[in-house]
């Protein structure tokens, strides 16, 4: 055997390890075999498979009774203290096996163990080496008794994470600050303490071969369509691979289109949005060790709406809105149009301008295309080395670092001055989005319709739109047409999509993701407010 018994001096068994320690056994997969009755080969057997792990605890105690046991547990996932007091006190100083004050005697040490004995919240029995060391290396303490061939797990789950923090990624100025966090229990709980409902489900499997993540789907049963649901279990199910680290793992292996550049699955880190997709009908997917939830089916106009939205007048979010989608449109073709604008039609420019424009590009040694190229490219360089350096000087150098190379590369006659009062605005506009994903998506279109409109002028770009225009209305997000309401054309959805209606008119789900329970509220008459009458 890899690992011997040996005696110390004060005769205590402990293990040792041997040369052939490390080796598996062949005989059968580790979560096909079952407990033995012997607690010597068990212990041997989990000590052998876990090639002698540092973390690993074995603590072997009696019972009051003289029935030996041992209790496992991994060092850093599962918390001390519960272990000491709810299991090693509660098996030592216990006299209430067999026979108790008053009680039935209890001839089976698992029962007692179970019912009388163990004080832990939740307890749940085992019976094979592959659920053993699922349990063992979740957090949970295992517990294996001499003459059984079942063992029990105990919830004592409290390695050591980060606290609820205020969002990074998504800020507002009106509304919850919190976000969620890298556990999946914590994130559960902040989506259940917003939906207080009896019908909202939670279904968690493991995904992943070798990390066995643990990767959670909610809905609210009556709302979410049966199809949408069924549809996501299937998909997670098919998920054949070693290891689960994150959220975007999930996303890019149950997405619909994988040839595509726009973003068919939304994902947040703010348990109010969450919250409010799943009032819509829709289906979460957390994921363990990643604050960011999955959301599908996903909506065009859902990577454009914020939070903030709903917590605002419905005049002021309408406002808001326009403005972001009039920045969509500035970030999307606002190289590209001063390209072909420069190139091609240079009539379209008043001749002030013109001159004003001509006088600029004197000296100029590149064409207007490569200008732009230039300068995006400097421009994501530099905000990728922002995104990736320290907090404290990331800022500063991607402020910094724009203002000096603009300022030099139109001063050595590299770029004209308007090419980087366009790359510059285009860059603002960019930061309108809510989602980061849909951003990225922006960013990378605007090169193709740079060399569109290079080629061609303004008919290139009229060709990229047509084209932009056909693929993502070919577009699917779990059965549901990727652009509604737009195409198809919902006139009912059309009140929470460009423009925010008020919250009293707001009275159907999306139609397309929910056809069985659409009403949210009573008809817009009777629920807009009124004055009192007199």
């Amino acid at each position: 055997m890899p690992f011997l018994w040996v005696t110390d001096m004060n005769n205590n068994k402990i293990w040792k390890r041997s040369k052939s320690a490390g080796k598996r056994t062949k005989e059968q997969p580790a979560d096909k075999r079952m407990l033995l009755s012997s607690l010597q080969d068990n212990v041997r057997t989990v000590v052998n498979d876990l090639g002698g792990s540092s973390d690993i605890v074995i603590r072997e105690v009696m019972l009051a009774s003289g029935v030996p046991i041992a209790v496992l547990y991994t060092d850093g996932l599962a918390d001390k203290l519960a272990i000491s007091d709810f299991i090693l006190e509660a098996t030592m100083l216990d006299d209430r096996l067999p026979v108790s004050e008053g009680r039935p005697e209890v001839s089976d040490a698992l029962a007692a163990l179970k019912k009388y004995i163990l004080a832990t919240s939740e307890l749940n029995e085992i019976d094979s080496f592959g659920e053993l060391y699922k349990a063992l290396l979740s957090g949970e303490s295992v517990i294996l008794i001499e003459g059984y061939t079942t063992a029990i797990a105990a919830a004592t789950r409290g390695w050591r994470d980060r606290g609820i923090a205020e969002t990074t990624s998504e800020s507002v100025v009106r509304g919850p600050k919190e976000a969620f966090t890298e556990t999946l229990r914590t994130n559960t709980a902040m989506v259940r303490r917003k939906i207080k409902d009896p019908n909202l489900r939670l279904e968690t499997r493991q995904v992943g071969r070798v990390t066995q993540t643990d990767v959670a789907i909610m809905y609210i049963m009556g709302i979410a369509a049966d199809k949408v649901v069924e549809e996501v279990r299937n998909r997670l199910d098919r998920i054949d691979i070693d290891g689960i680290l994150e959220s975007g793992y999930i996303e890019e292996l149950i997405q619909d289109d994988t040839y595509t550049p726009f973003p068919t699955v939304y994902n947040s880190e703010r348990p109010d949005v969450i919250a409010a997709e799943l009032l819509e009908g829709k289906v979460a997917i957390l994921v363990d060790g990643t604050p960011f939830v999955l959301i599908v089916p996903a909506l065009f106009v859902s990577f454009l709406h914020s939070a903030e939205d709903y917590y605002h007048r419905s005049d002021v979010s309408t406002l808001i809105r326009l403005l972001r989608y009039l920045g969509v449109f500035i970030a999307l073709f606002g190289p590209s149009l001063y390209v072909a604008i420069t190139t091609f039609h240079q009539e379209m420019l008043p001749t002030q301008l013109l001159i004003s424009l001509a006088a600029q590009r004197e000296g100029i040694p590149f064409p207007a295309f490569i200008e732009a190229i230039m300068m995006e490219v400097a421009f994501e360089v530099l905000r990728e080395a922002g995104l990736r350096m320290p907090r404290t000087i990331g800022p500063a150098v991607s402020i910094v670092g724009t203002l000096v190379i603009g300022q030099a590369a139109v001063e050595a006659s590299i770029v004209s001055a308007v090419m980087v009062i366009v790359v510059s605005t285009t860059a603002i506009a960019s930061f309108v989005f809510p989602s980061y994903s849909m951003a990225n998506t922006i960013r990378m279109l605007r090169f193709p319709l740079m060399g569109l409109a290079a080629s061609f002028g303004l008919y290139g770009i009229i060709v990229g739109i047509f084209a932009l225009t056909l693929h993502v209305c070919s577009l699917r997000s779990f059965g549901v047409p990727y652009m509604s309401p737009f195409a198809p054309m919902i006139m009912a959805d059309q009140r929470d999509a460009i423009f925010r209606l008020p919250h009293w008119a707001l009275v159907s789900r999306p139609r397309l993701i929910n056809k069985n329970n659409v009403n949210r509220q009573q008809a817009p008459k009777e629920a807009k407010p009124e004055p009192p009458k007199p």
